[in-house]
């Protein structure tokens, strides 16, 4: 267990908010390290492993357009699939993983090609994205390496993503205080 997911955990129970998981290259290690928190259940909704493309489509509603012509390892798949498992598990917050863990290429993308999305409640007037924020990473390392970072990334993504809208909500608490100055 990192402290990055006891962090998401804790916020997450805070604010009585849920997490949902699409994964692709990490199959199920980002599911893992969140349930390996004391009390993640509070939180925790569940997660998707779309290892094969098909089931990116057929499970999370990614596109199948974009799909044939991007290919799986794309930031609009991965930001679709956070979307999707939001959607499809009823989570507040939906974060996903695609990418390229080797050892060979995979859709022209060379090993190391990682994409993690998360997305969640950003406000009003979300967009097909739903708002969310997409990160591509270029990873060394052997495959275990690779897959271990974009767990640690998507985890770290979320945790900035909850903290800064927790840090926002504070100041506005402020400026009220304060008299609006």
């Amino acid at each position: 267990m990192s402290s990055t997911a006891a962090d998401v955990v804790r916020l997450l129970t805070v604010r009585g908010e849920t997490l949902a998981v699409a994964e692709s290259l990490t199959g199920g290690m980002v599911a893992a390290e969140i349930t390996a928190v004391p009390g993640a259940s509070k939180a925790f909704r569940g997660s998707v492993t779309a290892y094969a493309t098909a089931l990116k489509e057929e499970l999370l509603g990614v596109d199948a357009t974009l799909l044939a012509t991007r290919g799986a390892v794309d930031a609009q798949v991965a930001a679709q699939m956070a979307v999707g498992v939001r959607k499809a598990l009823g989570a507040d917050w939906g974060i996903a993983t695609t990418g390229v863990a080797g050892p060979e290429p995979q859709d022209g993308q060379p090993v190391g090609t990682v994409f993690v999305a998360v997305d969640g409640p950003f406000g009003t007037g979300s967009g097909s994205a739903g708002g969310g924020k997409v990160e591509a990473l270029r990873l060394n390392g052997d495959r275990a390496e690779i897959r271990r970072e974009s767990v640690r990334s998507v985890l770290v993504l979320l945790l900035r993503e909850l903290a800064g809208e927790q840090i926002g909500n504070e100041r506005a608490q402020d400026t009220e205080r304060n008299g609006g100055f």
